[in-house]
């Protein structure tokens, strides 16, 4: 398996790789709103880069994605 490193710089570049990996596992919305526990509006916002999604949640998808986050100096 490769790995992809991404800088992620705002909200809507950490959505569109959630977004990128959950269809590159062929989930939908709904599948991973339902593995998650949160509702197919909250990952559609997150997708979208909204701004105020919980920190936990977005933790909670990437985990649940397999996304491994890492933070740089």
């Amino acid at each position: 398996m490769s790995e992809i490193t991404r800088a992620i710089r705002a909200a809507s570049d950490l959505g569109a790789a959630i977004r990128e990996r959950r269809k590159t596992l062929s989930m939908t919305q709904g599948d991973l709103a339902m593995q998650t526990g949160v509702s197919v509006a909250t990952i559609s916002a997150i997708e979208n880069g909204k701004d105020t999604a919980q920190i936990g949640i977005v933790l909670d998808l990437c985990r649940d994605l397999g996304l491994r986050l890492s933070v740089e100096t």
